[in-house]
């Protein structure tokens, strides 16, 4: 009997969870369409993620192409770059509030909708000023779409595999990811260079944006399919769709409502201010814990490998085309991590996760800073390694993303979509969503200039340092959510914590 197979008869029987209570007739068979349905939703969701991961690994392969067409240098460059994440935190902090306002679904809609005219406009940039306002746009949805995935999946998952489900997200970033380098990779070679003439004239790296449109149209099409949540609903005042749903979703619709009512007894329209402690009237210690997690993600450097990873595989001496390829070789193997995240995090638990990633980041970023710190120096400043150190650096940059993507990576997306209460679910996520892009932007906008100025074992070095303090933070300030409904862990992480 799978695990799915297993709930539904739990929840069919009153969740007594007993072997041998006496099963309802047909609860085995509607169980096959009840998960087919769940994850056809989730999927959904997910291809949001998958944006989410293109519009932010398709700049990697037109950082030079940009620089050269717009005549920015380093800094300016590193700003175009990094403006994305300006938006994506103002999308992340408004798309909370939208969902608890109009609804999951409508803000997906929209959020869909910003994605198609942002690939557009990005593309068809004519100055810096233009590109930046463009990708300030997709950055808005970016960051809405980090937040509305993870807040949808985990109001539709069951328990047993919310975690799994909800890793679906990272598991579409990472695809996306993928994706931009594979698209940005066959353009390049098509065409001869990022900034060299492709379709109808236009220059490569334009078609590079401009790909995105094509994933865009289908998360606007398959939002157009799905149901709203139907914990949205119940908080709406709607408990009939919601049994409904609820029901498609193989859970004992009467009982899930009756749950999701009492979780949100004496409440109101969320707003900002039920973040903070009754008691204190400090911002509450779960949603401390939240933007925590949000912010060491991003400070043990990840996405610089995603967004930089052309240049910094070309500041190690790798030819243009190679580091092209690399990116596709980093990008596979976060993949697969990813699968291997989701095999494990419903089963050994969140907090185990984060804690084994963060001592496998620490090590690995360590080695990478002390290759580094001993290379030469060659052709214009770059470090110039010998094929051993290049090896090892190579090798250690791969097990660094294994890390990562087993832990970091989906982890704190699952622990953002389930760790708050409902009452304050969505303004939790906007705050952590917000502060995790923050902390993107302050790590990209920072990078080229360190790079220039202290070399890559620096950087390294200070991401390692990251890493070792997360591990601290998760053992003390993060608590365990595996294999609780959301309306238990409303009442394990209250306001209180």
């Amino acid at each position: 009997m799978n695990e799915w197979t297993q709930y539904v008869l739990e929840r069919q029987n009153g969740g007594s969870g007993s072997p041998s209570a006496p099963a309802v007739p047909g609860a085995v068979a509607a169980a096959a369409p009840a998960l087919a349905y769940v994850i056809g939703l989730s999927s959904v969701a997910a291809l949001g993620g998958f944006l989410f991961g293109f519009d932010s690994g398709v700049i990697n392969g037109a950082v030079d192409a940009l620089a050269l067409t717009f005549g920015t240098k380093a800094a300016a460059t590193g700003f175009a770059v990094a403006s994305v994440l300006l938006g994506c935190a103002i999308g992340a902090f408004v798309a909370g509030a939208l969902a608890d306002f109009m609804g999951r679904r409508p803000t997906m809609l929209f959020n869909a909708v910003l994605f198609l005219i942002s690939a557009f406009a990005t593309g068809a940039a004519t100055s810096s000023g233009m590109f930046i306002a463009a990708r300030i746009a997709g950055g808005l949805a970016i960051g809405a779409a980090s937040v509305l995935a993870p807040m949808y999946i985990s109001e539709v998952a069951p328990p047993k595999l919310r975690g799994r489900l909800s890793s679906l997200q990272q598991l579409a970033i990472v695809l996306g990811l993928f994706f931009a380098f594979l698209s940005n990779d066959l353009i390049a070679h098509a065409a001869g260079g990022a900034d060299a003439a492709f379709w109808f004239g236009a220059p490569a790296w334009r078609w590079m944006f401009w790909m995105e449109a094509l994933p865009a149209a289908a998360f606007l099409i398959g939002v157009l399919l799905i149901p709203e949540s139907p914990r949205y609903l119940v908080a709406a005042g709607h408990q009939g769709r919601a049994r409904r749903i609820f029901a498609r979703l193989g859970s004992d619709a009467d009982a899930m409502v009756a749950q999701v009512v009492q979780s949100l007894q004496g409440a109101h329209r969320p707003r900002l201010s039920d973040l903070r402690d009754p008691g204190s009237g400090h911002l509450a210690p779960v949603v401390w814990s939240g933007m925590g997690l949000a912010v060491f993600q991003q400070f043990v450097g990840i996405n610089i490998i995603f967004y930089y990873g052309a240049v910094l595989w070309q500041a190690a001496g790798a030819s243009p085309q190679a580091a092209l390829r690399i990116n596709l070789l980093t990008g596979g193997v976060n993949i697969l991590a990813t699968f291997l995240a989701i095999g494990l995090i419903d089963k050994i638990g969140r907090k185990p996760l984060l804690l084994a990633g963060s001592i496998g980041m620490a090590l690995t970023l360590f080695t990478m800073a002390a290759i580094f710190g001993t290379a030469g120096t060659g052709i214009e400043g770059k470090p110039e390694l010998s094929r051993a150190a290049a090896v090892i650096g190579l090798t250690a940059a791969n097990l660094y993303i294994v890390a990562f993507g087993v832990s970091w990576g989906p982890v704190m997306w699952v622990l953002l979509g389930e760790m708050f209460p409902n009452r304050l679910r969505g303004a939790a996520l906007a705050v952590s969503g917000a502060t995790n892009w923050a902390a993107n932007f302050a790590v990209t906008v920072t990078f080229l200039p360190l790079l220039k100025g202290a070399g890559l074992s620096s950087a390294y070095g200070l991401y390692g340092a990251a890493a070792a303090l997360s591990f601290f933070f998760v053992l003390f300030a993060v608590r365990e959510t595996k294999g609780k409904t959301l309306e238990e862990m409303s009442s394990k992480y209250n306001l209180n914590h």
